[in-house]
């Protein structure tokens, strides 16, 4: 018996070990509105991506990779969670369906749990660097409810919002719309008000007192003040950079940006070399305004857009080539993706494209047709999965959450559903299936579209409830809006559903009637009722895009401490002239 008790210990000292061997460190890397068209190892012969192509090569790649949603916050509710996000009320029933403003209080709410949380808990330590994208506060400025630090991350450099025109001067701004209806017509009617009540006025044929023409004057005087107060305070309101809870740049400069993204990744990879590590490199590329340095610029066969898509290559190289460095390359799984597809309606006032390629897929960002939700999957960890693979099914990216959890050796929440599913025996070839039978297509908070891969079939059905309605009419996207909506005259709602074999038509231009597919009405059953299983299963919770949630609040803004209301600082130069 005393001879078994240190044999015992021995063995379980072993076995925790092991374990601990056993658990890759993690680096997730998401692009911005990358399209799947973009990079070479997806086809592109044009935009130079040799360190993508490099990671794809030494790995597999998703060629039906998808984003949860079509637009970035609630994508990324889903990437950090596995579930979709209208279950965490991470979903728009109105226009706007992503946050815009840093004072805001609607955000991934505090009981929803991230992977992040997970490893956290299991002993890796977990940045977050670039863009977060999921709310700041609740209640106060200083609570962070939202923030990165408070959803599992040990640390976060970036911004806590997203890259916008309106934080680069002289791109333009993303409120162009909302301009014309709240600030310039209000001008015209009063303007156009006054002149005609003092033309009556001078006529004789009506008197008006002198307090209507300045309770006119007054009137467009607080639009117009109102109106330039907001173009000079949205930037340093809401474009800074933060080191975890401390705003150090604020408005945040585009000079070397990326840059200094990946002087942080390289950073927080060489502070964890003995202890396994979880880093989200979440690019600000290649989402508008477009930036890059002055290495890149120019340099491209695509305008300002490939510049930036190389950039960010160059940026993937850099921490690929810092893990062969420290020999952590054979002990580290690498994804790379983006948040959905490009955002094929960005082009600036002056007629230049600053949206990318989706390939041969139609529509793009802020809708559910392939374009807006097939986005490029690779993964690579050399000690465990085959190199030079491609894998044809569904995926998505919700699948991040169970999957690293497992790896971890994180039980995954038994309180919740996850929507995810563990990709690793797809991945090592145990499995030559996805564990998705069905994957569900929101726009916004509405349900879009059903994806039904079933049992022993190679097709694939996709199922629209409504399509958002292009326009021009003919064209590839909503460029009137400059995004699509999900509801009322923006789309055609379809009865029966608009029914593709995504597997035979993967550019949804065929759709199929009783004639063309015999099962037609039997396979829509099927996927109706699939639908009506799974909307069943969502509980009510806050919706953290109700108006309430969604404006601005000023008890809630941040600013660093600066003389007057001027919001400015930049202590990364400060910070440079001391190391100096």
């Amino acid at each position: 018996m005393k001879m078994k008790i240190p044999f015992l210990l021995l063995f379980f000292l072993w076995e925790a070990e092991s374990h601990a061997a056993s658990r890759p460190n993690i680096i997730l890397v998401m692009a911005d509105d990358l399209g799947i068209g973009d990079p070479g190892c997806y086809g592109n012969k044009t935009i130079r991506t040799p360190n993508i192509d490099r990671l794809a090569s030494g790995g597999v790649k998703l060629t039906q990779h998808l984003a949860a949603s079509p637009l970035c916050t609630p994508s990324r509710a889903a990437f950090m969670t596995g579930r979709y996000p209208v279950r965490s009320g991470m979903a728009s029933w109105s226009r706007t369906g992503v946050f815009l403003f840093t004072a805001s209080s609607g955000g991934l709410p505090t009981n929803e749990i991230t992977f992040a949380k997970l490893l956290k808990d299991q002993g890796y330590s977990t940045a977050l660097i670039g863009k977060w994208h999921l709310g700041m506060s609740c209640h106060s400025k200083t609570d962070f409810c939202h923030h990165p630090l408070h959803h599992g991350f040990n640390y976060f450099y970036g911004i806590s919002l997203t890259n916008l025109r309106d934080c680069k001067p002289g791109e333009g701004s993303v409120f162009t719309t909302g301009f014309k209806r709240l600030v310039f017509l209000p001008l015209q009617i009063v303007g156009v008000t006054l002149l005609t009540l003092a033309a009556l006025n001078c006529l004789g044929l009506l008197h008006v007192p002198l307090g209507v023409f300045f309770s006119l004057l007054f009137l467009a005087a607080l639009i117009l003040t109102l109106f330039l107060g907001f173009l000079h305070y949205f930037r340093p309101l809401n474009c800074f950079m933060m080191r975890n809870y401390e705003i150090i740049q604020q408005p945040m400069s585009y000079d070397n940006l990326t840059q200094r993204l990946t002087v942080e990744a390289a950073q927080f990879i060489q502070r964890n070399t003995e202890t396994p590590f979880l880093l989200v490199l979440s690019y600000l590329h290649v989402h508008t305004a477009l930036f890059s340095s002055n290495d890149f610029a120019g340099k491209s066969q695509h305008g300002v857009y490939g510049d930036a898509v190389e950039e960010m290559d160059w940026s993937v190289g850099q921490i690929l080539n810092l893990l062969d460095e420290l020999r952590l390359a054979n002990d580290t799984l690498i994804y790379f993706t983006s948040d959905q597809g490009a955002h094929v309606e960005e082009v600036s006032s002056k007629g230049e494209i600053h949206g990318g390629s989706n390939g041969i897929y139609k529509g793009g960002k802020a809708n559910n047709w392939e374009g807006g939700i097939r986005v490029p999957g690779i993964l690579r960890w050399p000690r465990v999965i085959q190199a030079g693979q491609k894998i044809d099914e569904p995926t998505s990216n919700m699948d991040i959450f169970p999957t690293v959890a497992k790896l971890a050796g994180a039980p995954l929440p038994e309180d919740r559903i996850i929507d995810g599913r563990d990709l690793m025996p797809l991945l090592e070839g145990k499995s030559q299936r996805s564990d998705h039978e069905f994957l569900f297509h929101y726009c916004n908070a509405y349900l879009n579209a059903v994806r039904w891969h079933p049992q022993n079939s190679t097709s694939i059905w996709k199922a629209f409830f409504f399509t958002p309605n292009f326009n021009p009419v003919g064209s590839n996207g909503c460029f009137a809006t400059h995004v699509c909506f999900c509801f009322g005259s923006y789309v055609t709602h379809h009865d029966p559903p608009l029914l593709f074999d995504i597997s035979k038509d993967p550019r949804e231009r065929n759709p199929l009637t009783p004639a063309s597919e015999p099962r037609f009405y039997e396979i829509l059953k099927v996927m109706q009722e699939a639908a009506d299983r799974h909307t069943q299963t969502l509980p009510e919770v806050p919706d953290q895009f109700s108006w309430n949630n969604f404006l601005w609040k000023p008890w809630l803004q941040l600013c660093c401490p600066s003389t007057g209301l001027s919001c400015q600082c930049d202590r990364e130069k400060q910070d440079k002239r001391l190391s100096r």
